[in-house]
């Protein structure tokens, strides 16, 4: 935090004392996350900005066999054998039958999370977005479950019919979902 330090003398008086003044305003104090919005089924969800290398569009998926089921496959992605995860099974989120996997992206995550190259399957990719922490709600009971990987629900601000109303974005932490997939 920034100092700022105040001295005050009156014509034949001593010096005062040296008084520091701490800056707590809310910008100093204020950490803002940058995510990437996506859609699985009906829901929306973010990971991380720093968390993702690329998106890409879908591409055809080898699958590979004695694999779990949210383990796609692999893809081909400029000459590097990339593993996709189904994230909608590896959450248990049930399909809502809407889009076809052909309409599908790809956020391939970057390899210091993963240790290897590996994509997540997701329904769309909607936006990169910077949040202020205020809009985090990390005290919801699913937050608090150490066995989950939900970061907290980002309340966003968006206008529907001239009203002015929070839609709901779940955060994930998307490391505890892929570090024990190994093929």
């Amino acid at each position: 935090m920034s100092s700022k330090q105040a001295t005050e003398t009156l014509p034949g008086t001593p010096p005062t004392p040296q008084i520091t003044v701490r800056d707590t305003t809310a910008k100093s104090a204020q950490k803002n996350i940058q995510v990437v919005e996506f859609i699985l089924g009906k829901e929306h969800f973010a990971i991380d900005l720093f968390d993702v290398k690329e998106v890409v569009e879908y591409t055809s998926i080898t699958k590979l066999p004695n694999t779990p089921p949210y383990v796609k496959g692999i893809i081909d992605l400029r000459g590097e054998i990339t593993t996709i995860v189904d994230l909608k099974q590896r959450l248990n989120i049930n399909d809502s039958g809407g889009s076809t996997i052909e309409a599908s992206r790809i956020i391939v995550l970057d390899e210091k999370i993963t240790n290897s190259k590996m994509g997540i399957l997701v329904d769309d990719v909607s936006s990169v977005s910077t949040f202020e922490m205020n809009q985090v709600d990390t005290t919801s009971e699913s937050v608090d479950q150490d066995d989950t990987s939900i970061l907290g629900i980002i309340k966003k601000k968006v206008n529907i019919k001239d009203k002015e109303v929070n839609e709901l974005i779940i955060w994930i932490d998307i490391k505890p979902l892929v570090k024990d997939i190994k093929l």
